[in-house]
């Protein structure tokens, strides 16, 4: 799945380390090398599909994407024999140890769960047992305790870079980029050569808009990459913004050189005209894409924003509908086929895809702004009420989200609450004005946010 796992070899040697070190007053562990990484990542771009984890992570910006899977850093690499303990409670910490192991390679998390459970009852402090509990909650997507058990986890093993970059993708996977930010660029600084984890932290760098630190952080990883279409997309557009010339032209001229005349570089063109709002253009390229290659993850979903642009909502519906048959489980499709069927009148199935979208991903506010629109449409004005305050939560500075929710209150009856959500509405109007409201109300490119892979 990507995360960093502690073998029990591991555990105990960490354990043994720390407890040597308590009389010390700090928490230290006998020199080892920094887990190394897996292979390198896969530039193959027939992988062009979204991977919010397990199945996908989806945020939408505007300009990039790149191919992504999942990411490893050593996983399970022992560093040592396990010592020999006499007695019957440390035998039954490492077989509760062993059958936690076995569980989660085998992906029974409740198995797993209980497991390392015991460990922890028996020895509160191993670190390998809360490294490991934080990895089942990340699969289960329960975040708050994955960052209990993998910053306890990281306070007992401080220079395990693999539980930081454990806590990174926490953070990564609900696309808090900024808080991801300090653990990956602890592992690089701990490692430099670490591709993968410097890749999420220049993409961490990308999503926050730090394009300077986005060029200096990807630079380096060139050789490993130059076959990489997206990796040179994702460059040169950081190059571009970083006014970083000779870099911007090296990575789109290689981009160039290699794109060649593949369906990824048709489809990585019509990207660049949709967001420069040359719909035509962009369908020239998107339609080559699909040509080329039908099946390619999304060539549909972008011609069906080009669609969206021109107004042609039933051709843009059905191209959403062609890349949900390629990827099921991405929740921005739906969001956009919620969006062109409310343009078409059609109050019933935008519902049904804008409910599904947020089944899929919980963050998508345009999704509750869509539902809002159809409960106060119909008069249901307490649930109006609630899918505006869902979206608010997700993106409190947006002034769309106030001005509907005093609209919604003013039919409900609450002027007083009613005059405090438009005069909030007003003041970010006038505060951020419109490029401010549009840069709000984007997310980032759904191929763009998915991981490394091993």
């Amino acid at each position: 799945m990507g995360e960093y796992l502690l073998s029990v070899a591991e555990s105990h040697f960490l354990s043994a380390n720390c407890r040597a070190s308590r009389d010390d007053k700090r928490l230290t562990l006998t020199s080892r090398p920094p887990p190394s990484d897996g292979p390198p990542l896969d530039a193959t771009i027939a992988t062009l599909n979204i991977l919010y984890w397990p199945q996908s992570i989806m945020l939408v910006l505007a300009l990039v994407f790149l191919a992504f899977n999942s990411l490893s850093l050593g996983v399970g690499r022992h560093v040592a024999n396990p010592p020999q303990t006499a007695g019957k409670a440390p035998g039954s910490i490492r077989d509760a140890y062993l059958r936690g192991e076995k569980a989660l390679q085998a992906g029974d998390l409740s198995v797993a769960e209980e497991a390392f459970q015991e460990v922890l009852t028996r020895q509160p402090n191993d670190p390998g047992a809360n490294a490991n509990l934080g990895v089942i909650y990340m699969r289960r997507q329960r975040w708050g305790l994955a960052l209990r058990y993998l910053k306890a986890a990281a306070r007992l093993a401080p220079n395990v870079a693999g539980i930081r970059l454990n806590i990174g993708l926490v953070y990564y996977r609900q696309a808090h980029y900024s808080n991801a930010i300090p653990p990956f660029a602890s592992v690089v600084r701990q490692d430099p050569k670490s591709l993968q984890a410097r890749y999420l932290l220049g993409l961490c760098y990308f999503f926050t808009g730090d394009y300077a630190h986005t060029a200096t952080t990807l630079e380096p990883i060139w050789a490993q990459e130059a076959y990489n279409l997206n990796y040179l997309y994702v460059l040169g557009i950081a190059a571009h913004n970083a006014k970083r010339n000779e870099l911007e032209q090296r990575a789109l001229g290689r981009l160039v050189e290699i794109g060649g005349d593949t369906p990824e570089f048709h489809l990585i063109m019509g990207k660049a005209h949709l967001n420069r709002q040359e719909d035509d253009e962009a369908l020239a390229e998107l339609n080559k894409a699909a040509q080329g290659d039908p099946k390619l993850p999304f060539v549909h979903y972008n011609l069906g924003m080009a669609y969206m642009h021109k107004q042609q909502y039933e051709q843009a519906r059905d191209e959403f509908l062609k890349d949900v048959a390629v990827e099921p489980d991405v929740a921005f499709n739906y969001d956009q086929l919620g969006q062109a069927y409310a343009q078409l009148g059609q109050d019933g199935p935008a519902e049904q895809n804008f409910l599904k979208a947020v089944k899929l991903d919980p963050r998508l506010a345009t999704s509750y702004l869509g539902l809002a629109g159809i409960y106060q449409k119909q008069e249901k004005y307490p649930a109006a009420l609630q899918a505006l305050d869902a979206a608010q939560k997700l993106q409190p500075q947006l002034a769309r989200i106030h001005y509907l929710k005093g609209q919604v209150l003013r039919r409900m009856g609450k002027m007083r609450e009613a005059k405090l959500e438009l005069d909030t509405a007003t003041r970010l109007m006038n505060a951020q004005r419109h490029k401010r409201e549009q840069q709000l109300e984007g997310t980032p490119d759904p191929q763009l946010a998915k991981e490394p892979p091993q």
